[in-house]
């Protein structure tokens, strides 16, 4: 039944892990699917490949985001 939601009227995708300012991870509530947002911004599947890399991008990310958090109070 909830596949035949999203093959009649499309999947309904919610942002579950903010990875970067630019990249996302979203699952569709009716079918679990899970997708990505790729270099160009587009959609893509969340293989386990591209599941580590976002975890790496979160990580280098976070990193950086606490970095200059310390250089900005440092002045």
């Amino acid at each position: 039944m909830k596949n035949l939601i999203c093959s009649l009227v499309g999947h309904d995708f919610k942002e579950t892990k903010k990875v970067t300012n630019h990249v996302s991870e979203f699952q569709c509530i009716h079918c679990k699917k899970q997708m990505s947002t790729n270099e160009n911004g587009d959609l893509t599947p969340l293989t386990s490949k591209q599941k580590e890399i976002n975890s790496l991008l979160h990580s280098i990310h976070r990193k950086k985001k606490k970095k200059a958090a310390q250089v900005s109070t440092d002045y």
